[in-house]
């Protein structure tokens, strides 16, 4: 991707999982699917599989954890089904009402961006199913840890202000030490990590707090622009 020359007024970054699209109903439902394609012991085998690549590349690896589960087993044929729920799971089924909206309405005001966490195969089919993808019109950045990657953001999409809209508190939190009064963070309070004790307890509040995605569109534009400030 080309990096902008000219720099906008205000840049809206926007998480992908349990931000604009419900993250917690899909694990909980290839929960459900592993369980009763490949039975409980497999299932249990694929969680564990799972957080082990977690630790190790910092991202959940769905297909990865497969594929070290199928070479344990690999007389296993029923490992096969998983792949097809994966990759033609009705994403666009699980985006939080209003997630769309919220994108339309922002991007009269500056260019909309996802910044997401992940993986290079899953989490971009993720957002193409979903209907993310076109409604940002392609302006999707995905990294491992995108709070370090924090100065390669403003090269790509250089603005005199930005706004990150995420439900994890601890990457808003590391975001605003990094950039200060130049960004303005939302939070959702969606997901299990919106409401994990020691997530909101050892983290300040954001600047904006909304309970649901939707709202946002009704959040007056200078609260998040940054023109209180100017």
């Amino acid at each position: 991707m080309q990096a902008t020359t000219t720099p906008h007024d205000v840049v809206f970054l926007f998480d992908c999982d349990n931000t604009l699209l419900d993250n917690d109903r899909l694990l909980a439902d290839l929960r459900e699917f592993l369980t009763r394609e490949i039975g409980a012991e497999n299932s249990k085998r694929y969680w564990e599989i799972s957080e082990e690549l977690r630790a190790e590349l910092g991202y959940v690896d769905y297909l990865g954890a497969l594929q070290h589960l199928r070479l344990e087993q690999p007389l296993d044929t029923r490992f096969l089904s998983v792949s097809s729920f994966l990759l033609d799971y009705p994403f666009a089924d699980r985006l939080f009402p209003g997630s769309l909206n919220v994108l339309q309405q922002l991007a009269q005001h500056g260019p909309t961006v996802i910044l997401s966490d992940g993986d290079m195969v899953f989490q971009p089919r993720k957002l193409k199913r979903s209907g993310l993808w076109d409604a940002v019109e392609g302006r999707v950045l995905i990294y491992v840890h995108k709070e370090k990657m924090l100065d390669q953001v403003k090269e790509v999409y250089p603005a005199g202000h930005y706004v990150m809209v995420d439900d994890k508190l601890r990457i808003l939190t590391a975001m605003k030490q990094a950039w200060g009064d130049s960004l303005t963070t939302v939070f959702p309070r969606q997901g299990h990590y919106a409401f994990d004790p020691k997530e909101v307890s050892s983290n300040p509040p954001a600047d904006v707090t909304v309970e649901k995605i939707g709202e946002l569109a009704q959040v007056d534009a200078q609260r998040l622009t940054g023109s209180r400030n100017s």
